[in-house]
């Protein structure tokens, strides 16, 4: 719970900015469920507006990441650009830039990580990540990640095997006919190489980066703890029970939501494309897989410390290039005081 801290949205700043790690996409609904389906985007910058439904008088602001940041991570952008209230931060991250900008996640949209290597199950009739590593096969994948370091370090996978050239198209994959394996989203590739990329046209299988034992906070909201002040704590006490309750509200009933999302990603005219069914298979898989979820307590959004420390240990033992600082704890890196308790599933 808040603890001693009076909870106070008129501490807020006006607009709450929150910078996110991608195009707009149902994984980032309960960020744009704040305005309950009000607002838009600017094309330029990828900055959506709409007001705070909880209070209309606030305005919420949300931010476009990839290549609306020049693809650089968020707490990098967050030492920069004093605006950004709250980001997406993933453990791995918090712990690697720790040293130089230390940051506090607050609150946890995704209990487990949608990211994936998927495959043609075809090509590869594997169903455990301990069998990777005997096909042998090419996994393409986006360059600057902590995870491959790890599944090298665990031993699930051979260095030889990555190919940090992924750029997020279909084109390699299907051209080698299933091939290779290469990262993804569970909550988007599987869909969209069935239903969407004709090319190809079938399904794929694949294996969640958490259950090889990974098992980091993927977009946690986190802030710079140099800005975690008084203020910002009374912000939070009120603002984190509003996230949690959209959170909750964007999985019963995500229609007004995804349509501000779809509106958005139509009005930005890039590469990244939805559509109506895809977003709703999102939902649908975000559920069904648990991505989002209470996990094993009763309230969404909270973070397991335990699991924190799982995460701290297996990197200071197999991801050589993240240096954990001495002494690091999970309360350095996340915290539970503005959670409500009371809300979830």
């Amino acid at each position: 719970g808040s603890g001693d801290t009076s909870a106070d949205l008129s501490a807020c700043p006006n607009p709450i900015v929150f910078q996110t790690d991608w195009f707009p996409e149902p994984e980032h609904g309960a960020l744009y469920n704040l305005t309950a389906g009000q607002g838009s985007i600017d094309p330029e910058t990828g900055r959506f507006t709409g007001p705070l439904a909880a209070d209309p008088s606030i305005n919420v602001e949300i931010r476009a990441g990839g290549p609306y940041i020049g693809f650089q991570d968020t707490v990098s952008l967050m030492a920069t650009d004093s605006d950004i209230f709250l980001g997406y931060v993933n453990t791995d991250e918090a712990i690697a830039n720790y040293d130089q900008f230390p940051t506090i996640a607050v609150v946890a949209p995704l209990d487990i990580n949608p990211q994936i290597i998927m495959y043609d199950p075809a090509t590869y009739p594997i169903s455990s990540w301990d069998e990777v590593k005997d096909t042998g096969a090419v996994i393409n994948i986006f360059a600057g990640g902590y995870y491959p370091e790890w599944l090298v370090g665990a031993g699930l996978v051979d260095e030889s095997q990555l190919d940090p050239s992924y750029d997020g198209s279909p084109a390699r994959f299907i051209a080698e006919g299933g091939k290779i394996m290469q990262q993804g989203f569970a909550t988007q590739e599987p869909y969209n190489y069935e239903n969407v990329f004709e090319d190809w046209g079938k399904p794929v299988d694949f294996l969640l980066i958490h259950d090889s034992g990974y098992e980091i906070y993927q977009g946690a909201l986190a802030m710079l703890k140099a800005n975690f002040d008084d203020q910002a704590k009374a912000c939070l006490a009120a603002l984190v029970p509003i996230i949690q309750q959209s959170i909750v509200d964007f999985q019963r009933d995500p229609s007004a939501t995804n349509a501000a999302i779809l509106k958005a990603v139509e009005d930005l005219n890039s590469f990244w494309e939805l559509t109506p069914d895809s977003v709703a298979n999102t939902v649908e898989q975000m559920e069904k897989l648990n991505i989002v979820g209470n996990g094993p307590d009763s309230t969404v959004g909270d973070f397991e410390l335990d699991r924190v420390q799982g995460v701290i240990d297996l990197i200071k033992e197999k991801v050589p290039s993240i240096s954990v600082p001495e002494g690091l704890t999970p309360t350095d890196i996340v915290t539970n005081e503005f959670i409500d308790e009371s809300i979830g599933f």
